[in-house]
């Protein structure tokens, strides 16, 4: 007797929690989207509806259909002059800085929590401005794991945040500190600084330890580096190939930051699964990058950047004035060769170096470059989530994917200047901007 009773007891808990669960948590908002794209490189369908159900995409249906068809307190959000599609994706940002005269006073006055707090900041202008998820190639590692476990707990406004912490760089080489007085570079100096292949082995254990989602390195100078020791290959190849290795056993992906060919060939030929920047990508690098796999994020806006910078501003230093000058003008050249030989292109801006916010600028210049608008999209949303191993997940709005969405009023794919206009912004099914 006192079994059964148990039992029904325990059958109606379930049953009362079952319905409670349903009634308080399931929600649902109803998109009537005048141009949808469910998946970016295929054509948008006219007059849909985007069904949102706990934060995913529950379905989608032709014509415009009642909100209360699918629940009886879903809500409507009216689209039906828009054009709507999956959050955009930005492969290459730095959310804790932007370029500036003011880097060097602000490095000394400012304190790790005003950093954070900044970064949020920066992370809060990338969502508004169309991009739902980003890859943050170089950050405090603390400041930056903290800032993208709370955008996941809901604590703080922002996209979702693939970090790599802190470079894994050679010592002296570009990811290393610069430009101080000698006691400041040893206490900003990262323990994801190495050298020689086990050093560097044990940089990249370190930098996954510490939370690192995925590996950045620095297989050659960069602009940046206040030093005048070029822009050609740092980390040698045992070195990188060591990493590689290393992060692939442990599911980490590698990054690598990389302007001269020969770095360029020597990490793609290590198996890195990105090369940013690639401002002198040559035809071997052409046939690695097709052979890999690997993708291109060519960061045309970092280049653009630092160009109009270095022409109309007198902070930077002189060895940097002068890579800014050679290598930005050069970026776009390298660009136009890799996508006309077909290789793999992911959205990559290397905010931080602009300003955050315009991430958009990017597809300006990706089309004035003779990047199709088709394709564009498709970097900036497909190819990341490819990048980033999450296809299941993000980069298209088909069933069972996170509802991330934003809409502009004219298509991008007849102007692209319209990214830079997103009027609305959905993030994980909630709405964060609405004009």
């Amino acid at each position: 007797m006192f079994t059964s009773l148990k039992s029904t007891v325990t059958t109606i808990a379930l049953v009362v929690s079952s319905v409670l669960s349903q009634s308080v948590w399931a929600e649902t908002s109803v998109i009537h989207a005048g141009e949808l794209l469910v998946i970016a490189g295929q054509a948008p369908l006219k007059n849909q509806t985007l069904v949102i159900t706990d934060g995913k995409v529950s379905a989608v249906k032709s014509g415009f259909i009642a909100a209360n068809t699918f629940a009886d307190d879903a809500k409507l959000i009216d689209l039906s002059s828009s054009f709507v599609m999956s959050g955009l994706m930005d492969m290459h940002v730095h959310l804790q800085g932007e370029l500036g005269p003011n880097n060097d006073s602000e490095m000394v006055n400012l304190s790790d929590a005003d950093t954070l707090m900044k970064s949020a900041y920066f992370a809060k202008k990338t969502l508004m401005a169309g991009f739902t998820t980003v890859r943050d190639l170089g950050s405090s590692a603390e400041q930056v794991f903290a800032l993208r476990d709370g955008v996941k707990r809901g604590w703080v406004t922002g996209p979702t945040i693939i970090a790599a912490g802190s470079s894994v760089a050679v010592t002296g080489g570009h990811g290393d500190v610069d430009g101080m007085a000698p006691d400041l570079m040893e206490l900003h100096t990262a323990k994801t600084v190495c050298d020689g292949p086990y050093d560097c082995r044990r940089a990249t254990r370190h930098a996954i330890k510490f939370g690192a989602d995925v590996i950045k390195i620095t297989s050659t100078g960069g602009v940046l580096s206040d030093t005048d020791t070029g822009t050609g290959q740092q980390m040698a190849d045992d070195e990188i190939k060591e990493v590689v290795d290393t992060a692939h056993a442990l599911g980490r992906k590698v990054a690598s930051h990389a302007h001269a060919a020969a770095g360029i060939n020597a990490a793609l030929r290590a198996g890195v699964d990105s090369i940013e920047h690639g401002s002198y990508a040559d035809k071997e690098s052409i046939k690695l990058f097709k052979k890999s796999g690997a993708y291109l994020v060519p960061t045309l806006m970092a280049g653009d950047t630092v160009v109009n910078m270095a022409k109309t501003s007198d902070f930077m230093s002189p060895a940097i004035s002068a890579k800014a000058i050679r290598v930005g003008g050069d970026m776009i050249e390298s660009f136009k060769r890799a996508y006309k030989a077909g290789v793999k292109i992911a959205y990559g801006t290397d905010s931080g170096v602009s300003k955050h916010g315009y991430n958009a600028r990017e597809a300006q210049l990706m089309l004035a470059a003779g990047m199709s608008p088709q394709d564009i999209l498709v970097s900036a949303t497909i190819n990341g989530a490819d990048l980033i191993g999450r296809t299941k997940s993000v980069g298209t709005l088909e069933v069972g994917k996170v509802a991330d969405v934003i809409a502009m009023h004219g298509s991008p794919l007849n102007d692209i200047d319209e990214l830079l206009d997103v009027d609305f912004v959905m993030k994980s099914g909630e709405v964060v901007k609405q004009k």
